[in-house]
């Protein structure tokens, strides 16, 4: 898919100069019905009028100002609508929480490969051609598959007209199934461009006789996107697509992540707010001390290790625990709890508390169920460990604040944060859980499938960014075990502490059947890691920030000054692809700012040279741009350049325009 359209608003003098409304220059491949359609939908959505006249080859005089005449500035979040919405953005939708948290991961650390992985056997004939319509159908008909993402002002999705979805055929041997996995993670995604799932086809080795072995196929997703439950729902529509020749019929399905958007914003948050108010304080992960050299040298990235119970293990914890009212689930919860108290060295009754992802798809809200987005989140599980206490005691914690947790699945994480008095930017916990309950597909779509030859088998979860230190995924197998796979950075955990903690944790889940008496304590499941080593946990590291100011080049000593707002977000390669092109006397410098907001009028001083100081940023850079300019002192700021979101060199283009434009103007 070609590269998205990247605008630019220029605007000089700045609102501090200009009084309460804006007049800029909107530049960029626009033409003036669209430019107009642009103003409309803008103005429908703030209290704000704009307005968009043509005023040479690509470019439109803006003018924003309020619709009641009243002395209120526009904000930073009109003109990111407008750049939104001008790049080609059919609607957007507000995120809240943990995919707000992952949009920002993955946009902070494209390298970090923010994606999922699941991987499955196509036994039968591939009618490529169909197989790839049935995507593109399936496409048309689910919002989510038509989303991008866009943080500007705020994290949030863009929904477009169509996407294309990347379906790829690969001959047997043209790669390694293991290398194949490993190029298409690294690959990740142009988050800002639709179209965040790509499809690849593996071949299987001929046998004798003219058949093949079954054909591999590998699906990819952003994990800001979509969670697993949400692609199983869009492979059971793929399926239906393709058995009916690849096409769906209907138009969009719906409810979808608008509805499910606008739900959201009408629930009341009392009942939340008290929960979350009266439940103790969450404790910080609790960890060993570090030792001064820190952890071994080793291989980073991401580590996995897998675990499993047997299927008569898993019969026998299932039951134990069903005739103490809880599932396997809250099995894992409560010995999860024992290891994160055990490596917190704690004596006497503790609260541990630990992440548990909730797909908030059992939510009062009709047809959430069938919502392929991502809806839930993670929340703060806390129990409080007492070895005196009985294991059934543990037991019954970990199934009450479960189902408390279910009724509070929709709140955002971010919420629970301030409502529990934390910081902000505070993680809730290090450590988390998935527990993963598969969609099914149904024994009809699965008869339709053999009618045509076809058997698939089920989805299998490869890979996936943990977001956190350590995650555990546990799941049925085929087979009725219990897989357990814990997916760790290998910054915060070694391969030796995730394989020793894996174990620990398998090795308690076989023995709490064992434990059949009443009075049975936490204490004697303890006993059983006497003498094994303690697995390390340790933070995150910090992201390094750089410097406040650098000199990107000198320019001429009367010339002007541009500076370029450094925050995290901001595309990756704009200001050295603009730095590298831009053609000028100007001095380039660029100033960070650790978000929009940061950066006082104290940011800005000594920058400015023998000319004028022009503010530039691209993506957050710009909303941060504008928002120092309008609290500088009148006259600091000559003018402000920003872009939306886009491709490094889109977005360096754009700024170009908008340079231009200044330039221009002050001739």
């Amino acid at each position: 898919m070609s590269d998205d359209p990247v605008l630019a608003v220029a605007i000089a003098p700045v609102p501090v100069a200009s009084g309460p409304s804006i007049e800029a220059e909107l530049c960029g491949p626009l033409d003036s019905d669209r430019a107009e359609a642009v103003a409309a939908r803008v103005t429908q959505r703030h209290a704000f009028t704009v307005t968009a006249e043509a005023s040479g080859a690509g470019r439109h005089a803006l003018r924003v100002e309020h619709a009641h005449g009243g002395p209120a500035r526009p904000g930073a979040a009109v003109l990111a609508d407008v750049l939104a919405l001008a790049g080609g953005a059919r609607d957007t939708v507000t995120v809240t929480g943990h995919q707000q948290d992952l949009i920002r991961a993955a946009v902070e650390d494209p390298a970090g490969g923010h994606v999922g992985q699941v991987a499955w056997n196509w036994t039968g004939p591939v009618d490529l051609a169909r197989f790839t319509a049935a995507w593109l159908s399936v496409a048309d008909r689910e919002t989510v598959l038509r989303a991008a993402f866009d943080w500007t002002y705020l994290p949030r999705l863009v929904l477009h007209e169509w996407a294309e979805i990347d379906v790829a055929h690969l001959a047997h041997g043209a790669v390694s199934w293991s290398d194949l996995i490993e190029r298409d993670r690294l690959r990740g995604f142009a988050p800002h461009r639709p179209g965040l799932l790509r499809v690849t086809l593996m071949e299987g080795p001929p046998r004798p006789g003219g058949t093949r072995a079954p054909t591999r196929v590998l699906l990819t997703y952003h994990r800001a996107l979509l969670d697993e439950r949400g692609v199983h729902l869009l492979l059971r529509e793929f399926y239906r697509a393709y058995v009916r020749g690849g096409t769906l019929p209907g138009r969009e399905r719906r409810p979808d992540v608008r509805d499910h958007a606008r739900w959201l914003a009408r629930q009341r948050t009392e009942g939340a707010r008290a929960y979350w108010a009266t439940t103790a304080a969450l404790p910080e992960t609790a960890a060993p001390e570090v030792p001064d050299d820190g952890p071994s040298a080793g291989p980073l990235g991401i580590g996995r290790v897998h675990r499993r119970l047997r299927p008569p293990q898993t019969t026998r914890l299932r039951t134990w625990a069903a005739m103490r009212g809880a599932g396997e689930s809250s099995a894992l919860h409560a010995v999860w709890a024992l290891l994160l108290y055990r490596a917190a060295g704690a004596a006497g009754p503790v609260p541990v508390s630990f992440g548990v992802h909730l797909s908030a798809r059992d939510i009062p809200m009709e047809g959430a169920a069938g919502i392929p987005g991502l809806l839930g989140n993670p929340l703060p599980m806390t129990v409080t460990v007492d070895p005196a206490e009985p294991v059934a005691g543990l037991l019954g914690q970990a199934r009450d604040a479960a189902l408390d947790l279910a009724v509070h699945a929709w709140v955002p994480a971010d919420r629970v944060r301030v409502w529990t008095g934390r910081n902000p930017d505070a993680e809730l916990f290090e450590t988390g859980i998935v527990f993963d309950n598969r969609v099914e597909l149904p024994a009809a779509l699965l008869a339709e499938l053999r009618a045509q030859d076809v058997e698939v088998d089920a989805p299998r979860s490869i890979s996936a960014h943990p977001g956190l230190p350590l995650t555990l995924a546990a799941r049925h197998d085929a087979d009725g075990g219990l897989a357990l796979t814990a997916r760790y950075d290998r910054r915060c955990v070694g391969d030796v502490d995730a394989s020793a903690l894996l174990s620990h944790c398998v090795r308690l889940l076989r023995s709490l059947p064992d434990h059949r008496d009443p009075q049975s304590a936490v204490g004697d499941l303890l006993e059983l890691l006497q003498g094994l080593e303690v697995p390390r946990v340790l933070p995150r590291p910090p992201v390094p920030e750089g410097p406040d100011t650098a000199v990107l080049r000198a320019g001429e000593p009367s010339a002007d000054t541009i500076a370029l707002v450094r925050t995290p977000g901001v595309p990756v390669g704009a200001y050295e692809a603009l730095v590298r092109h831009h053609r000028g006397p100007e001095r380039i410098v660029s100033l960070r700012a650790a978000r929009p907001g940061d950066g006082g009028p104290s940011a800005l001083t000594g920058l400015r040279g023998a000319g004028r100081l022009v503010l530039c940023g691209a993506g957050p850079g710009g909303v941060a741009a504008y928002e120092m300019a309008c609290a500088a002192a009148e006259g600091t700021v000559a003018a402000v350049v920003m872009t939306g979101v886009g491709s490094g060199p889109g977005c360096a283009g754009a700024l170009a325009a908008g340079l231009k434009s200044v330039c221009a103007g002050s001739c």
